[in-house]
């Protein structure tokens, strides 16, 4: 099973949006997706768990993190060789690993816990709360948003993974990111 939960080698540039819900990864990986003409790897669990509920109308469960898991690295494994040079992640197992924390009383399967460290990145994204909280199917906790953001940024801290903070509006979070990727492909030149 480990070997579904590593990267493939790539020589592309990884970038993961990473925060709380509704806090605009979504709508970001696909604007910076479009500007740098490549792809950008869809959240699996948000398909997964979204068809949990339509067909069984249960929500996220502790067995459901390893498929999520795997189905995510799947993702980005297989658009990493259709990147132009950089990939947009819409989560990663970092993501799974602080969801199931936060969720599952601060329980994660080891396995995840293990690849969210070891997968490597070259920048994370922190999107801040700073703009509305928007109701859907899953999402479940408005009233929790500074609690999982202080959640998600210390798991960048604790696991040292080189991040910058995302604030202000959808124009304003797409010029901030731009910059900061550029910086990147410039030193990657």
């Amino acid at each position: 099973m480990e070997k579904y939960l590593q990267q493939q080698k790539t020589d592309c540039i990884k970038i993961v949006l990473f925060g709380p819900e509704s806090t605009g990864k979504t709508s970001l990986a696909i604007d910076l997706a479009k500007h740098y003409k490549t792809v950008y790897v869809e959240e699996f669990a948000r398909d997964f768990l979204q068809k949990k509920l339509d067909e069984q109308n249960k929500v996220c469960e502790i067995d459901d993190l390893i498929p999520i898991a795997i189905g995510q690295m799947n993702s980005e494994n297989k658009l990493s060789k259709k990147a132009n040079r950089i990939l947009f992640c819409d989560t990663d197992l970092l993501t799974t690993a602080t969801y199931s924390r936060l969720y599952f009383d601060n329980f994660c399967d080891p396995l995840i816990d293990k690849y969210s460290k070891k997968n490597k990145y070259d920048l994370y994204l922190l999107l801040d709360i700073d703009i509305p909280w928007v109701k859907d199917d899953l999402r479940d906790r408005p009233n929790d948003r500074k609690l999982f953001f202080d959640n998600f940024k210390e798991t960048l801290i604790k696991n040292h993974k080189p991040f910058k903070l995302i604030s202000g509006n959808l124009e304003e979070r797409l010029k901030k990111s731009i910059n900061f990727v550029d910086e990147i492909l410039l030193r990657k030149t």
